[in-house]
């Protein structure tokens, strides 16, 4: 039996306390990291392209000799898109237009309707002016990230969306230049880390501010995501990838290992869970893992990620799964079942859910159509996928008729009366018909 991934059963002594520490993250509480992120978003912010510049050369590795070097032409971004093997452009330009027809079914109207005494009220839709989207560069760059957070914004409405994108020793994915010319971003700069976050939550003479920042990073941008957060908006603080499947025996075990991997060798600290009722089926599991791992080119990884925060559990039936699945609220569960639809009425807390022996979570990372960008870290109990929605605003609309100011006058007077906010109840009291 592989001794790869710890295995736990619900009904052994000690398996709450495992599992606590088995969940546990916090990826933004290392002293040493918020005093470094403090440092430099406040130096990018007072002193704009200077720190920028600074902080990018020593970081990336890079000898720019000045900020507008680090943005790369359009017509760059054209030749990436251009120069790309027919296949690799098919599947981009077919991940685009699943991607971007999924989230046009999100877009909202404004709305609004009139009561009998002829008050207007409604609700007016607006996009966001300009957004900033990170993507991930170096040894992790995703060309798949750009989609995902491009396209909603698109679809939103958006003016204009920025990237940024780190290329550490002049390191260029063709890839990420490429998606980022198919999904219509406006301008792209090579920086990344904390000194990208804050030049786009405070904007410098060269890169502008923006009004939101989307997209996932290491500890130092989540970090200073945080920090900025209030300056701009943010779509979330986003922590380790993260996988739970739900199998009642009967997938194959090498594709249920293989699912578990396509999480496992994102990064050490990723999180790959599988509950079963069937312990048979688990050490089936547990020898593919052993027999695959040496398999995969990232299994150095793969293999510190599966020891120290995955787990193959052995639950006692369906109804434990489900109030598992629950408390963990995953960023990405697979029911690898014969009736998955049956158990969506009880789960309630999941970033994204795979229905069914076919539907492994790769699929959602690069092409289903639905958002890659989820909740991690348990926040999928208040948290959403990113989409249209993250990229507009939504303003009331209140038009008063002078009969409905004066019957809402006087229901406002008594409780502004009763806050003791007398100006409140006076400016109210001002529209009552006598």
């Amino acid at each position: 039996m592989s001794e790869l991934i710890p295995r736990l059963d619900t009904s052994a002594a000690g398996f709450e306390r495992r599992l606590e520490s088995l969940l546990a993250w916090e990826g933004v509480s290392d002293a040493g990291v918020q005093d470094a992120v403090t440092t430099i978003v406040n130096r990018v912010r007072s002193e704009g392209d200077r720190a920028l510049l600074e902080f990018t050369n020593r970081f990336d590795g890079l000898n720019a000799a000045d900020a507008v070097h680090l943005e790369i032409p359009q017509k760059r971004l054209q030749q990436a898109l251009d120069g790309l093997p027919a296949e690799q452009r098919e599947a981009l330009t077919t991940a685009r237009d699943r991607v971007r027809a999924y989230h046009e079914k999100q877009k909202q109207d404004s709305w609004q309707y009139t009561e009998a005494d002829g008050t207007v009220l409604g609700q007016k839709i607006t996009p966001l002016d300009r957004v900033g989207i990170y993507v991930p560069g170096g040894k992790a760059s995703y060309p798949s990230s750009v989609l995902m957070n491009a396209m909603p914004a698109k679809v939103a409405g958006v003016r204009e969306i920025i990237m940024v994108v780190p290329t550490p020793r002049g390191e260029v994915n063709e890839l990420v230049f490429a998606a980022a010319c198919l999904a219509g971003v406006d301008r792209v700069f090579t920086i990344g880390g904390a000194q990208a976050v804050a030049a786009l939550a405070y904007g410098t003479a060269t890169v502008p501010r923006v009004d939101k920042i989307v997209g996932p990073g290491n500890i130092y941008v989540a970090t200073a995501k945080r920090m900025v957060f209030g300056q701009v908006g943010i779509d979330m603080i986003a922590g380790p990838s993260e996988i739970l499947v739900y199998c009642d025996g009967k997938t194959s075990p090498d594709w249920i290992a293989m699912d578990l991997f396509s999480q496992a060798e994102h990064d050490e600290q990723a999180q790959a869970i599988l509950l079963s009722e069937d312990e048979a089926f688990l050490d089936a599991v547990a020898a593919s893992i052993e027999r695959l791992l040496p398999t995969l080119a990232r299994q150095d990884i793969a293999r510190i990620s599966l020891a120290s925060r995955g787990a193959l559990i052995r639950v006692q039936d369906q109804d434990e799964a489900l109030s598992l699945i629950n408390r963990i609220a995953p960023e990405h569960l697979e029911l690898s079942v014969e009736n998955p639809e049956a158990l969506l009425p009880h789960i309630r807390h999941a970033g994204a859910i795979f229905m069914g022996r076919f539907t492994p979570e790769a699929l959602g990372d690069y092409c289903a159509g639905p958002n890659h960008v989820l909740p991690t870290s348990g926040t999928a109990r208040f948290s959403s996928p990113l989409g249209v929605y993250d990229f507009q605003k939504r303003t009331s609309l209140i038009g008063c008729s002078a009969a409905g100011a004066s019957v809402l006058g006087k229901v406002a007077s008594v409780l502004a009366r009763g806050e003791s906010l007398e100006a409140h109840a006076r400016s109210a009291e001002y529209r009552i018909i006598k």
